[in-house]
């Protein structure tokens, strides 16, 4: 399941965005491996496809993809050096996948900001700077070790790990983050089991009055090199609090075609290059998450191990194919039904049966 961490200066309204995604909370029986803590909210990932091919085959039971949101307390500036809740903070950031960072840009004379004004860029590079500082200190022991197992001409093999943290440990005393220094293949094969906290994705959550959420012409004030999308948190609490009836009618009240949180989604999934693939039939209709370009026996394995071991084949037919020859039997008749074998490549929305040896 994917993991997202929400970060951000008080008072920008990160707790009522998690407030909001847990009052849309799914329910955790479907799967298993997932703990829910008082800081995790668990929702559904938006597909209208899953119900569509569940009246086409009369499933039982409809499971959607869930994404896992961790609120992430106590940043402050100093947190690298512990201030704060700083330690805590920096271990739960390190469990995540990638990093939502909502940053505040409406004002409001109610709610004080902790800098005292607003200024959406100068609070992620607040943010940004300590995350920084604390990967710095990683990265200068880390470089240490292996310098000091090189001495000598030792440990040759060790020059592509050592040039790749000489490369971070100089970005992260600018201030730069690692995941936007260039390396080589084998520098970045290097350090592939390090994990930094500025070298996870990001991407910024920008709080916005209610006119700019839904502003096709919204100019972000992070600039191009950042990755950002606008919502309105206090919408986002109001659509929480409304049956999925009454969400839908004050979404096309407001002229929006989908929820912030939905939004979110959306683009945590194209941050981190993930697409989904579906399985359907009379028992259930299941929406799988899989990174893009995975092939079928390791796509086959997300629904379980032993089903990328044992692969045999793969039977796919597209949706779109699915949806327009009335379902599975209307497809193979159709020749739409492809037989695919280990090499296949998945594509999103590939409805799939795997066949699977003893």
């Amino acid at each position: 399941m994917l993991n997202v961490g929400i970060v951000g200066l008080p008072n920008v309204g990160k707790s009522t965005l998690f407030t909001a995604i847990t009052k849309k909370q799914v329910d955790c029986a479907n799967f298993p491996f997932c703990t829910i803590e008082p800081n995790v909210g668990v929702v559904e990932v938006p597909d209208e496809r899953l119900k569509v091919l569940s009246a086409l085959s009369g499933s039982e039971k409809l499971i959607p993809a869930a994404i896992e949101f961790v609120d992430i307390a106590g940043l402050v500036k100093g947190a690298h050096k512990g201030e704060g809740l700083g330690n805590k903070f920096l271990a739960n950031i390190r469990e995540v996948d990638m990093i939502a960072h909502v940053v505040r840009d409406f004002k409001n004379d109610d709610i004080v900001h902790v800098d005292g004004s607003i200024d959406a860029k100068r609070d992620v590079e607040v943010i940004e700077l300590e995350l920084c500082m604390a990967d710095h200190a990683t990265v200068e022991k880390l470089l240490s070790n292996v310098e000091t197992k090189m001495k000598g001409g030792k440990n040759a093999d060790l020059a592509p790990q050592a040039s790749a943290l000489k490369k971070w440990f100089d970005a992260l005393a600018k201030g730069t983050m690692a995941i936007s220094v260039e390396l080589t293949d084998e520098e970045r094969e290097g350090i592939s089991t390090i994990q930094l906290l500025t070298n996870k994705p990001i991407l910024y959550v920008v709080n916005v009055n209610e006119e700019d959420a839904n502003n096709p012409n919204w100019v972000s004030p992070l600039g191009p090199d950042r990755l950002a999308v606008p919502i309105s948190v206090k919408i986002e609490a109001e659509l929480a609090g409304l049956p999925d009836a009454e969400a839908k009618d004050m979404l096309e009240a407001l002229g929006m075609k989908e929820s912030g949180l939905d939004k979110v989604i959306g683009k945590c999934y194209e941050l981190l290059h993930l697409i989904t693939y579906l399985t359907t039939g009379e028992k259930e209709t299941r929406a799988w998450t899989i990174e893009k370009g995975m092939k079928a026996p390791q796509a086959a394995g997300v629904i379980h191990t032993d089903f990328e071991k044992n692969f045999i084949r793969a039977e796919v037919i597209s949706y779109n194919d699915f949806v327009e020859f009335g379902g599975e039997s209307g497809a193979r008749d159709k020749g739409k039904l492809r037989v695919e074998g280990k090499e296949y490549v998945m594509q999103d929305g590939d409805v799939c049966h795997f066949r699977i040896g003893g």
